[in-house]
C-alpha cells in the first residue's frame, strides 16, 4: 500500500507504523513476561498459604476442633487467587485423608475420603504416598498442593489440601494491554507530526529532481539545470548529478540533432535527385536502343513503326516523371495496356542478351485493366533489370502480367540465388533507398505503399522449378472502382 503514496506521505506513515509495531511487540513480550511472573506469584502464594494452614491447623487437628478449623480456612481462603469466583479452595484432612473442614464444603464435603480417590477430576495420592509435600498439575494448567501436618513426635496427624483451577492462572490481558495501548497512542501522536515534517524535508529534493526529469524534452536543458537541487546527502547528490549529466548530454544531442537535420535535408534532396536520375535513365537506355534499331532497320515499315511507338511511349514516361516534380503541374497519366509490358520486355532484352539470359513472358487478363502506366512501366523495367542481374550468366527470367477485377499483379521469377521475403523486407527497411544495389527494389516498395498495393517475395516451396526466386508486385485495379476515372487521379 505504501509504495502508492509519495515519499512525503510514505516516510511519516512508515515511521509511525514502525513505532506502533515496535511498541506493540514490546508490549506483547512484556505482557507474556508479566503473565508468567503472575503465575509464579500465584504458586508461591498458594505454597505460603498452605504452610500457614499447616502451622495454624496443627493444634486444631490435635484437639479435633472443627469449628475453629472452618474459621481458619474461611479467613485463609480469602488470600487464595480468585476465591470469590470459586476458582480456588483449601481444606484440612485428618490422618486417614478425610475432609475435616473445607473453605468450599459443597465441592469438598466434610467426612468424604480425599486421599487415594478422584477429587474434582484429579486422582489424589494415597495416605501412604502423601508423607511429603506433593504438587499435582493437570493438563489444562490447574494445580493442587498436599502438605502433611506432623505432631511434635513427627507423626502425621493430618494434611492441608489446596486446589487452584486453571482459570485462576489466566492473565488479565485487558489490564496488561492498557499501558501498551496508551504508549502506542502517545508515540503516534508525538512521532506522526515529527515524521510528517521530516518526510516533507527529505522528499523536497526528490520532488524537485522528479519535476526536472518530467520536463526534459519540454524545457530548455540549461534552465532545468538551474532548477536541480544541491543537497549534501550522498545518495540524492548522485541522483541529481546523474540528472545534471543527462541534461548536459541532452543539450549536446539537441545541438547535434539540429546539425543532423540540416544534413538530412541535403541528403533528401540528393535522394530525390538520384531517384529522378534512376527512373529517367532506364527509359533513356531503351530509347537509345530503339534509335539504333531504327537506324539499322528503318527501311522496314513494321520495325520503324514499332520503334517510333516505343520512343513515343518512353518520352511520355520521361515527361510524366519530370512533370510530377513541378508543384503547379497537374499530372495526367493514362491507363496501362498489355503493350506496355511488350515495351519493357523490348528494353530489357538488350541487357539480357549481353548476359545470355532468356526472358519469357505471360499475360493473363481476366478483367478490364486500369493502373497508372508510368508507375507500372517503371516497376516492370526495374524488376526486369534486377531479375536479369540476379539470374546471372545463362539464366532464365519469366514475367507474368495477371489482371483481376481487384488488382493488377506483375510477377517476376528468375533462376538466381533464392531471395526470401524476409530478406526483401529487411533490405527495404534498413536501406531506406540509400543502397545503390537495392535502389530499384526500394522504388518499387515506395510505389506500392503510395498507391495502396503490395510488394513481396514468395517462399521457395511455392516457386515452380527451375526458378528459385519470385517477386510479386501489385496495385489496386482502378477500373473496378470507376472505369471513367483516369489512372492519375
Amino acid at each position: 500500500m505504501l509504495p502508492r503514496f509519495p515519499y512525503r506521505v510514505q516516510i511519516p506513515l512508515g515511521l509511525a507504523l514502525a513505532v506502533t509495531l515496535s511498541v506493540l511487540l514490546v508490549s506483547i513480550v512484556a505482557a507474556r513476561i508479566s503473565a508468567r511472573n503472575a503465575q509464579l506469584e500465584i504458586v508461591n502464594r498458594v505454597q505460603s498459604i498452605v504452610e500457614l494452614l499447616a502451622a495454624q491447623g496443627k493444634p486444631l487437628l490435635a484437639q479435633d476442633d472443627t469449628w475453629r478449623a472452618y474459621t481458619l480456612l474461611r479467613n485463609a481462603s480469602a488470600l487464595l487467587p480468585q476465591t470469590a469466583k470459586g476458582q480456588s479452595r483449601a481444606a484440612l484432612l485428618d490422618a486417614q485423608g478425610r475432609f475435616l473442614a473445607a473453605s468450599d464444603p459443597r465441592r469438598l464435603p466434610t467426612g468424604e475420603q480425599a486421599l487415594g480417590v478422584l477429587i474434582n477430576g484429579r486422582l489424589l495420592p494415597a495416605v501412604s504416598d502423601a508423607t511429603r509435600t506433593k504438587t499435582l498439575t493437570t493438563p489444562d494448567g490447574g494445580m493442587a498442593l498436599i502438605e502433611p501436618i506432623r505432631s511434635d513426635d513427627a507423626q502425621v496427624i493430618g494434611f492441608v489440601f489446596a486446589e487452584v483451577d486453571a482459570a485462576a492462572f489466566d492473565p488479565d490481558w485487558a489490564a496488561l494491554s492498557t499501558p501498551a495501548v496508551i504508549g502506542a497512542a502517545l508515540a503516534i501522536l508525538l512521532l506522526v507530526p515529527l515524521g510528517w515534517l521530516l518526510g516533507r524535508r527529505m522528499a523536497r529534493p526528490i520532488a524537485q529532481t522528479a519535476k526536472c526529469i518530467a520536463q526534459i524534452g519540454h524545457t530548455d536543458p540549461e534552465q532545468l539545470q538551474l532548477l536541480l537541487p544541491y543537497v549534501k546527502d550522498p545518495e540524492l547528490e548522485r541522483i541529481a548529478g546523474a540528472v545534471r549529466q543527462l541534461l548536459i548530454e541532452t543539450s549536446a544531442r539537441q545541438a547535434n540533432a539540429q546539425r543532423a537535420l540540416s544534413a538530412e535535408r541535403l541528403a533528401a534532396v540528393g535522394r530525390i535527385t538520384a531517384a529522378v536520375a534512376h527512373e529517367i535513365n532506364n527509359p533513356l537506355a531503351g530509347l537509345i536502343t530503339a534509335t539504333r534499331t531504327l537506324r539499322l532497320h528503318g527501311d522496314q515499315p513494321e520495325a520503324r513503326n514499332r520503334s517510333l511507338g516505343l520512343i513515343e511511349r518512353g518520352l511520355q514516361q520521361v515527361r510524366t516523371i519530370t512533370t510530377a516534380l513541378l508543384p503547379q503541374a497537374k499530372v495526367e497519366d493514362r491507363c496501362m495496356t498489355p503493350a506496355d509490358l511488350d515495351d519493357m520486355l523490348t528494353l530489357a532484352r538488350a541487357t539480357a542478351a549481353q548476359q545470355l539470359v532468356i526472358i519469357t513472358s505471360e499475360v493473363d487478363v481476366q478483367a478490364e485493366l486500369c493502373v497508372p502506366s508510368t508507375v507500372f512501366r517503371q516497376v516492370m523495367l526495374n524488376l526486369l533489370l534486377n531479375a536479369i542481374r540476379a539470374a546471372g550468366q545463362d539464366g532464365q527470367v519469366h514475367a507474368r502480367l495477371f489482371v483481376t477485377p481487384d488488382k493488377v499483379s506483375f510477377i517476376l521469377a528468375n533462376t538466381g540465388k533464392h531471395f526470401s521475403d524476409e530478406r526483401l523486407q529487411k533490405r527495404l527497411m534498413t536501406n531506406d533507398g540509400n543502397d545503390p544495389h537495392g535502389f530499384g527494389l526500394w522504388i518499387c516498395h515506395e510505389f506500392a505503399v503510395r498507391y495502396g498495393g503490395g510488394f513481396t517475395a514468395d517462399q521457395a516451396a511455392d516457386i515452380p522449378p527451375p526458378f528459385t526466386t519470385r517477386l510479386n508486385f501489385w496495385l489496386p485495379n482502378l477500373a473496378r472502382h470507376d472505369p471513367q476515372k483516369s489512372a492519375a487521379d
